[in-house]
C-alpha cells in the first residue's frame, strides 16, 4: 500500500554565527510520522498562499506544528509581555493553511501551537498567558532542563470523543511546554480533553475524516503508546 504524504508546517530561525535563516521544525515531527507509517514533507514558512493550494492537492494530510507565539492582534487582544517572538510570515501562512485543510476536509493533527493555530484561524481566541488569565491555573510552561518528555498532569478525557477512543481511556498523562491556551472556542470545534484547572487541551471537528488537535506534544512521547496511537490514527486517516 502507498504510505500517505504528511505536510508539517516549519518554523523560521536565524542564527547569530551566519547570515542565513534556516527553515525546519524539530526532528521529533518527522520521526513520529515515520513510525506511524507516513512519508513527513515539510511545508515552508513564506509559501505564496497559490502554491500552498497546489501542495496540499498533492498531500494526504497536515501536521500543524509547534512553535512561537501568534500575533495578539490576529485574535483580537492586547500583547502580553510574556510574548516572546512573533513570526509574521508563518501566521500568514499557516492561517489560510488551516482554513484551506478544513475546507478540504484533510486529515490534520495539530500540536501546542497548532493547537492554538486551529482555533484562531477559525476564529477563537488565546490567552495570551493563561497563568495571568486563568483562576487557579496549573503551571503549564515546564520548560525545565528542556526535558520534553517529562509528564507534568493528567488530561480528562471526553468518553464520546475520537481521542477517547483513541487512547483507550478517559485520563491520560501529558507533558506541557506552553504558557497559552484556546479561550473562546471557535465554531465548529469542540473541546474533549482538559486539564485539572479547566483549560481546554483537546480540540475535535466533527464531520472531518480527521480533525484533532491537542495542547501538549505527543511526539515528544515516542515510548507512550497512547501517543504513538494518535499519530498512527492521524496516518491511518490519511490514507
Amino acid at each position: 500500500m502507498k504510505k500517505p504524504l504528511i505536510g508539517a508546517t516549519t518554523y523560521r530561525e536565524n542564527l547569530t554565527d551566519l547570515p542565513k535563516t534556516f527553515i525546519g521544525q524539530n526532528a521529533a515531527y518527522s520521526r513520529a510520522i515515520m513510525r506511524a507509517g507516513g512519508i513527513p514533507v515539510m511545508i515552508p514558512v513564506g509559501i505564496p498562499e497559490s502554491d500552498l493550494a497546489c501542495l496540499l492537492d498533492s498531500l494526504d494530510g497536515v501536521v500543524l506544528t509547534g512553535g512561537a507565539d501568534i500575533n495578539p492582534a490576529r485574535y483580537g487582544v492586547k500583547m502580553h509581555p510574556e510574548i516572546g517572538a512573533i513570526d509574521q510570515a508563518r501566521d500568514e501562512m499557516e492561517i489560510p493553511l488551516v482554513r484551506m485543510i478544513v475546507e478540504m476536509k484533510k486529515p490534520f493533527l495539530g500540536i501546542c501551537r497548532g493547537f492554538q493555530m486551529l482555533n484562531v484561524a477559525l476564529g477563537g481566541t488565546l490567552f495570551t498567558h493563561v497563568a495571568d488569565q486563568l483562576p487557579n491555573a496549573l503551571h503549564h510552561p515546564n520548560y525545565t532542563n528542556q526535558c520534553r518528555d517529562l509528564l507534568v498532569h493528567t488530561v480528562s478525557v471526553e468518553a464520546d470523543s475520537q481521542l477517547a477512543k483513541i487512547f483507550g481511556s478517559t485520563e491520560v498523562w501529558v507533558n506541557s511546554l506552553h504558557h497559552q491556551g484556546v479561550d473562546k472556542i471557535a465554531k465548529g470545534l469542540r473541546p474533549t480533553a482538559f486539564a485539572p484547572d479547566t483549560l481546554a487541551e483537546g480540540l475535535e471537528m466533527a464531520d472531518h475524516p480527521f480533525g484533532i488537535a491537542v495542547q501538549w506534544h505527543p511526539e515528544a512521547l515516542p515510548e507512550n503508546p497512547q501517543m504513538q496511537a494518535l499519530f498512527e490514527a492521524f496516518v491511518d486517516a490519511s490514507k
